[in-house]
Parts: C-alpha cells; structure tokens; sequence
C-alpha cells in the first residue's frame, strides 16, 4: 500500500483514543467497528491525538446510538465555527444493529462501552464499541492476580534462558 503525501492523509488504523480501564473494569462480550458523525473542527482536533474516551459510554435515545461523555478538545484554530468539546455524537449503525445492541442493554444489563477511536486507511474515524458486562470487586482482584503472575513467568523465562 503506497502512502500519498498530502495534508488530510491518515495513517492506517492510527489510533487517536484508547479506553484502556474499560478492559478492567468489564467483561468484553462483544465488539463492533461503527462510523461516528463528527463536524470538521472535531475531526482535526482528533488527528492531534488529544482525545479521551476513558469515561464515556453509549447509550440509545430515539432509536439511535450516542456516545456521550467523550472529550475531544477544541480544535486551536477553530475560531467561531468550533465544537463543544463534550457534545453527544451519533454512532452510525444499521437499525437491525440499533435494535439489537438496545435489546441487550435493556433486557441483560449490559453496557455500550467504547474502546477505541482510530482513524482507518481510507481516514474515516471509527470507534470500537464492546457490548460488556461489568465486573464485581473480586472478578477485578482476580484479573490483577493473573496480570501478575503473567508478568512473573516472563521474568522467571527470561532468566531460565
């Protein structure tokens, strides 16, 4: 894949926010790429890296999916036409896919949360959407256990060989 030289090229699958407490705090069941519909200021505002999604969920109103809570700062050369950093955006997906998602929130109590936004090799911006279920106090200890013991076969392998 050959890389055109210009200003608005993207880097293939660049990640411009990571939600890496959602992997802690819930089981992820499920996971779906999904469009979001950003104005212009946003978009570059996001090519700058800047972005948090760490306490945003999804959540449907109206028959539609939202993102609510994320951050993506102001973009500094933005002037009036600039967007609010914390504005509901619309998750773009097929009403089969809308209707499904809703079903699982309500009826299993589950949750909508985003683990990804990036950019793909065509620069449209994605977000990685995990349907999850949240973990208990001790379901988290567990986790943190096996981190450690994962990290401490690594050391004992590394001084084996």
């Amino acid at each position: 894949m050959a890389i055109k030289k210009g200003k608005n090229v993207a880097l293939p699958n660049r990640v411009a926010a990571d939600n890496r407490k959602a992997r802690f705090n819930y089981f992820i069941e499920d996971t779906f790429e999904v469009g979001i519909a950003l104005t212009g200021t946003e978009v570059k505002s996001l090519r700058g890296g800047k972005a948090n999604i760490a306490e945003s969920y999804a959540e449907e109103k109206d028959g539609e999916i939202w993102l609510i809570n994320s951050y993506i700062p102001e973009y500094l050369q933005g002037n009036i036409h600039n967007h609010s950093p914390r504005r509901p955006r619309k998750l773009l997906l097929h009403k089969k896919e809308i209707n499904r998602l809703a079903g699982s929130v309500q009826r299993q109590g589950k949750t909508l949360v985003p683990l990804k936004l990036y950019f793909t090799e065509r620069g449209r911006a994605k977000v990685e959407l995990g349907l999850a279920k949240g973990k208990q106090g001790h379901d988290k200890r567990q986790t943190i256990k096996e981190r450690d013991w994962k990290r401490q076969q690594g050391r004992l392998m590394k001084e084996l060989s």
